[in-house]
């Protein structure tokens, strides 16, 4: 079975296979391996999916606006790669990237010695480790061809198969050596996606076991197929004993062949969550006015003349910094803070009251421009997302820059509050709630 077609076996229940690695004709020895560079898939923690070929641009742009993914898998080429791709073209991936999705190019040439697929790899150690070179000079060739330069991770689909018989295993570890190798030597990081009882077993074994002194390269990302429904990239130390790819270097397939439908379009698709480049981390915040807690308050309480303290100098420092008022904020309530409340009020087509009520807060801290947010997202847009959810919700929320699951169910918690589809997807008609349109 390839990827996008048939898929891999789920693998619930499977036990893992004892294996005795040795070295025969393997490549030389490997040093653990460095980070994914600037290009394809990039950073993020978040939700992919990848499905048999290329989606349409509709379907792309639709999914974009109200599916929770924000990758998706792309096969670019491969012997074995058995579905037409009709739309993959340098102007689709450009397209892809602008929009803001993560790519995940995967190439599927020959398999394993002991599979049964026409187009196998040798047998032999040191014809394998050629072959797989020779698949990584084709890979190379067909992600320029595509836009996909230096610094992106290509992963070879190396699709289910016995770990048993130690020609077969040590066959395919010499093989992804030297896609491994091969990919390093052009400027490119290598990915190896598999069944998880599959090639990934088998290298976790290798590196775990022969460590420090283990004879194959090590591959720096796994993509690991085991249809558990759980997304995460499964750190338990159970199937993947070495902490090598623990390092953001790993995505989980959880689920197989499903059907989603977004925006009127249905697909058939593997979900996969992804901790790829440097994960989802968000730069330090800025302080929106020097000395001002906006993020660190409890609540956002309604507030009127006579009141003071840190929500009032909060509520001045929004003002102020959206041109509402001049002053520096001073913590106390008086008649130009109630003036310039109005003004807001009037500007956001709010009611007129000169008091800040939880609609004012949410209005104020969402101010801005208007982003698709979704799982995966950083940055000070998502911190004031997350600023003005606090107040909207009337309860805490994380101020801290990511857009995280938590960070996806208060969304959806607000939505359905809006009368709005529940996707937990920030679109403008969820910016456009929060203040109070």
């Amino acid at each position: 079975m390839t990827l996008g077609t048939a898929r891999l076996f789920g693998l619930l229940g499977t036990a893992l296979v004892t294996l005795t690695l040795v070295s025969g004709m393997a490549p030389a020895n490997a040093a653990e391996r460095g980070g994914a560079g600037p290009g394809a898939p990039g950073s993020l923690t978040g939700y992919g999916f990848d499905a048999c070929s290329a989606p349409a641009q509709a379907v792309m742009d639709a999914w974009w606006l109200e599916s929770q993914y924000s990758a998706v898998g792309i096969y670019i080429g491969g012997s074995n790669r058995l579905c037409d791709q009709p739309e993959l073209t340098p102007a689709w991936v450009q397209a892809q990237r602008q929009r803001g999705w993560h790519l995940l190019p995967a190439f599927v040439g020959p398999q394993a010695s002991c599979s049964g697929y026409a187009d196998k790899m040798s047998s032999d150690l040191a014809t394998a480790e050629q072959q797989g070179r020779a698949q990584a000079g084709a890979a190379v060739a067909a992600a320029q061809s595509l836009g996909i330069g230096q610094g992106s991770t290509l992963y070879y689909d190396l699709e289910d198969y016995d770990i048993g018989p130690d020609d077969c295993r040590q066959a395919a570890l010499s093989f992804i050596s030297g896609w491994a190798q091969a990919l390093d030597a052009a400027g490119y990081d290598s990915g190896v996606y598999s069944n998880i009882a599959a090639a990934i077993t088998s290298l976790d074994y290798a590196e775990f076991k022969l460590h420090p002194n283990n004879p194959y390269t090590m591959p720096d990302d796994i993509w690991f197929a085991w249809a558990n429904g759980q997304a995460d990239t499964v750190t338990d130390d159970f199937w993947v004993k070495t902490d090598l790819w623990n390092d953001h270097a790993r995505i989980h397939q959880y689920d197989v062949d499903v059907v989603e439908s977004h925006g009127g379009y249905s697909l058939t698709i593997d979900r996969n969550w992804l901790d790829v480049g440097r994960g989802s981390v968000a730069a330090p915040a800025k302080d929106l006015c020097k000395g001002v807690a906006v993020d660190d308050l409890r609540r956002y309480p309604s507030l009127a003349a006579g009141a003071h303290g840190p929500a009032v100098s909060a509520a001045q420092c929004l003002l102020r910094r959206q041109g509402f008022i001049k002053r520096q904020p001073t913590g106390r309530y008086d008649k130009p803070t109630s003036t310039a409340v109005k003004k807001a009020q009037r500007k956001l087509d709010l009611r007129m009251t000169g008091r800040v009520n939880r609609t004012t807060w949410a209005a104020l801290l969402a101010r801005g421009s208007q982003p698709i947010l979704k799982v995966g997202a950083t940055g000070d847009d998502v911190r004031r997302l997350q600023r003005s959810l606090g107040a909207a919700l009337g309860k805490r929320t994380k101020v801290d820059g990511v857009f995280t699951k938590k960070t996806a169910q208060a969304v959806a918690r607000y939505q359905s509050k809006a009368g709005l589809p529940a996707t937990g997807v920030v679109t403008p008609p969820v910016w456009d709630a929060l203040l109070g349109s």
